[in-house]
């Protein structure tokens, strides 16, 4: 009997040990959603969950009417009652609730059919844990829509096309200068400005790959100037360093490691779509001929983005404040379309307190718009694309250019080639 009940006193003291380990893993801190952030751009929208750490989600896509379910494990809201943003873009509506199991819900009404994307972050920099949800349109979700047409002039050639790219945007603000100015906003208004100036010179014109306050990936922004035809990709930033006294603008072309590692995605992906590499499609091709169609395009391409980078750089140079140390070279992936010369251009230091200040100044931000223009400009002058306005006042204003085709003219029709 004696050992009956130590039995029983052993299962009971067991019994409060569980109780015990229960009563700590209930009292163990839960995830908090601290703020909610949203987005919208013309393609697709994102929504942001700000967290007090990492957090299970899984993630539900519900008809009638459409909307996203992402369910949070065990999370709670910083504040009853909850704090949302207002719906914009394809996020028609925000809501959220606590499930019976205990997880959280966080609801999307959509406006219009989207393709949610859900995926965490780890913290970084200012920023902490965060939870993802993209959504893109439906068109956009099935493919990256056909390419738009290049406006053309009949008579006097078409425009050259600029694709204007201003860094960062929406939940990614870039660097922050010790004035509060974010880099996402300074870009921006230098890519507009640049982008006005651009369209006052006949025979050129410019697209923005993004035009307000929202987040676009990296490979979209190539995606949009492939999409525009453009001849030139400009991608621009304002550089930070840990050290504040750092000054100057830089303009930066891919670095032959970065175009290695393109080239070898271009041709492991061409069998799953037909892209064109220069007007040529690469999905008919055998392995061998397209690698040499794509590394003939893109050893031209590069080539001429580090003409034009120069010319930039020194327009830039003459603006003061920046040594003239080269075109440097980098595996941005902004800069890794194969057919399009891309260069991204580091305005300034906006770690520095005098150029952030000067990144912030209307008058400054039209000298540097102004600058790149007029590298730009000049490299096209000298190299102008084919069947462009550039192209045709140039054959009309330069003797040399005139003889050496009609030398080559008299030459075919001695040799009796059509002409």
């Amino acid at each position: 009997m004696r050992g009956r009940v130590l039995f029983h006193a052993s299962s009971w003291a067991w019994i409060a040990l569980c109780g015990l380990f229960a009563a700590f893993a209930s009292a163990a801190p839960q995830t908090i959603v601290k703020d909610v952030r949203l987005w919208a751009g013309p393609d697709s929208t994102r929504v942001v969950l700000d967290l007090s750490g990492p957090v299970e989600h899984s993630v539900l896509t519900l008809s009638n009417p459409e909307r996203v379910a992402v369910d949070l494990r065990g999370a709670r809201m910083a504040t009853a009652p909850p704090k949302l943003p207002d719906g914009r873009g394809y996020a028609q509506q925000l809501r959220v609730g606590l499930q019976e199991n205990g997880d959280l819900r966080f609801v999307i009404d959509l406006a219009s059919a989207a393709k949610p994307k859900v995926f965490t972050v780890e913290p970084s920099g200012t920023y902490g844990h965060r939870l993802v949800i993209d959504l893109v349109g439906g068109a956009a979700a099935k493919t990256a829509g056909p390419p738009v047409p290049v406006k053309t002039v009949p008579t006097d050639g078409r425009d050259i096309v600029i694709a204007i790219d201003a860094g960062h945007g929406g939940v990614d603000p870039g660097s922050i200068g010790s004035r509060g100015t974010y880099e996402k906003h300074v870009t921006l208004q230098i890519a507009r400005r640049l982008k006005e100036v651009i369209d006052r010179e006949p025979g050129m014109r410019a697209v923005l790959t993004r035009d307000g306050d929202y987040f676009l990936p990296l490979r979209e922004r190539i995606a949009r100037a492939r999409r525009h035809q453009a001849d030139m990709f400009i991608s621009v930033h304002a550089d930070s360093y840990r050290d504040p006294s750092v000054v100057g603008s830089s303009v930066y072309t891919l670095s032959a490691k970065g175009a290695s590692d393109e080239s070898a995605r271009w041709l492991a992906d061409r069998e799953n779509a037909a892209d064109l590499i220069g007007g040529v499609s690469l999905d008919d091709k055998d392995a061998v001929l397209a690698s040499v169609l794509l590394d003939l395009s893109q050893s031209a391409s590069m080539s001429a983005s580090v003409e034009a980078a120069g010319m930039v750089l020194n327009e830039l140079v003459r603006l003061g404040n920046t040594t003239n140390r080269g075109v440097k070279h980098a595996g941005f992936l902004v800069l890794k379309s194969p057919d399009i010369p891309s260069m991204l251009v580091e305005t300034a230091f906006i770690s520095n307190p005098v150029e952030e200040a000067r990144l912030k100044d209307a008058k400054h931000q039209q000298r540097l718009a102004e600058a790149i223009y007029r590298g730009v400009r000049a490299y096209f002058w000298e190299k102008p694309p084919p069947g462009t306005h550039f192209a045709q006042m140039r054959f009309k204003n330069n003797p040399a250019v005139i003889a050496a085709s009609t030398s080559a003219e008299i030459g075919a029709a001695g040799s009796g080639s059509s002409p």
